[in-house]
């Protein structure tokens, strides 16, 4: 992994002031030498904690408590918890835009048979169509 640039907070928040003002987060992101998703990530803690500093790294203390909760897949588990309803918030909206897009599929598809159907009905009603009827003869 190649060295990560620190950046005091007096520069974070003139960054985040910037991305709020609508500047171009690619070009505050290569200004800045970090990614994108870091802007992102700095932008989330001051909404959720309204500080910057970071949280610390690292193995926790032999005084912490062990959480009984499962391993996050996401390394979540060090997350304070303002930060693991963000993450889970996040994973909610992924699951539910997926399910409506597979919904608009299912209606697209659907539609497009009714579609058909009324046109293949239409077609047999017209003038000259093969519209069934009852025959003379038993």
């Amino acid at each position: 992994m190649g060295s990560q640039r620190i950046i005091n907070e007096e520069d974070k928040l003139s960054l985040l002031q910037r991305m709020e003002a609508g500047e171009n987060i690619s070009e505050l992101a290569r200004e800045a030498g970090i990614s994108r998703q870091r802007l992102y990530d700095w932008r989330d803690r001051l909404r959720l904690t309204g500080s910057l500093k970071a949280r610390r790294r690292g193995r926790p203390g032999k005084a912490s408590v062990v959480s009984s909760e499962p391993l996050q897949q996401s390394g979540e588990m060090a997350l304070p918890p303002e930060e693991k309803a963000l993450a889970k918030a996040r994973r909610r909206i992924s699951e539910l835009e997926q399910k409506v897009g597979q919904q608009q599929l299912d209606l697209d598809f659907f539609q497009e048979a009714l579609r058909r159907i009324r046109d293949d009905h239409r077609q047999d009603t017209a003038p000259g169509g093969t519209e069934c009827s009852r025959s003379s003869k038993k």
